[in-house]
């Protein structure tokens, strides 16, 4: 993958650029909208503590204070890094309407989002992300 430069305005990227910053699966799901196999993802069930980034641009989405294992066979979060962070934009396919996350940064597919499943979480939102669209920035530790 091509090395990330912060002050790129990734939205205006062709596909043919993106295809060479991403692996074909990596392409397939954060700008094809697609979905990795469940139970199958790098992050759905780690601890690690620290910062989850777009695998896109780098941008930080989601932190492992806001994961919770949901078990539904990808990363869940309770909420954003930041309400910045993510986007959301109604997603009406596969015949029904669901919500879609997007990186705000460069506007990648990174998931969806549900409402009211009952979680015991502080929003009773499930952010549920493709592992294949973060990259674990681990927390450094304290000295």
């Amino acid at each position: 993958m091509a090395e990330l430069n912060p002050t790129a305005d990734f939205r205006k990227l062709t596909d043919e650029q993106w295809r060479e910053r991403l692996t074909p699966e990596e392409f397939a799901v954060l700008r094809q909208a697609g979905t990795e196999a469940p139970f199958k993802g790098e992050y759905t069930d780690t601890e690690t503590e620290g910062v989850y980034a777009c695998k896109g641009c780098g941008a930080e989405l989601f932190r492992s204070t806001e994961k919770f294992h949901s078990h539904c066979g990808w990363p869940s979060f309770f909420d954003p890094k930041d309400s910045d962070a993510v986007i959301t934009r109604v997603d009406d396919s596969l015949g029904m309407r669901r919500i879609e996350v997007l990186c705000a940064r460069c506007e990648s597919h990174l998931g969806h989002v549900f409402e009211g499943e009952g979680y015991a979480t502080p929003t009773d939102l499930r952010y549920c992300i493709n592992s294949i669209a973060l990259t674990l920035k681990p927390a450094t530790p304290r000295s």
